[in-house]
């Protein structure tokens, strides 16, 4: 299989992605490349949809947060290697 791209639906919306075989560990690297951050990998084509859906909506979800810190909406806690968030009064 060569390059293959298909539309991948998440809960933001649907993204086009970028399925390409993996060489060296085998199963297929996926992308969606107007999502930054957005790379995954899968055993199957089927398992590489999965993942890229998840990575789609985390990468979006991850870009929310650092937008709305940077705004002062809210502020990330760091506490013992952990990080949480909370509304800024």
């Amino acid at each position: 299989m060569v390059k293959k791209i298909l539309s991948i639906k998440t809960k933001y919306g649907v993204f086009e992605c970028v399925f390409e075989p993996e060489k060296d560990m085998g199963g297929f690297t996926a992308e969606a490349r107007t999502v930054p951050g957005a790379v995954s990998w899968g055993r199957t084509i089927a398992e590489a949809r999965r993942m890229i859906a998840e990575a789609v909506e985390g990468a979006i979800e991850a870009s929310a947060i650092v937008n709305a810190e940077r705004k002062g909406v809210i502020q990330i806690i760091k506490n013992h290697g952990r990080s949480s968030f909370a509304p800024v009064a």
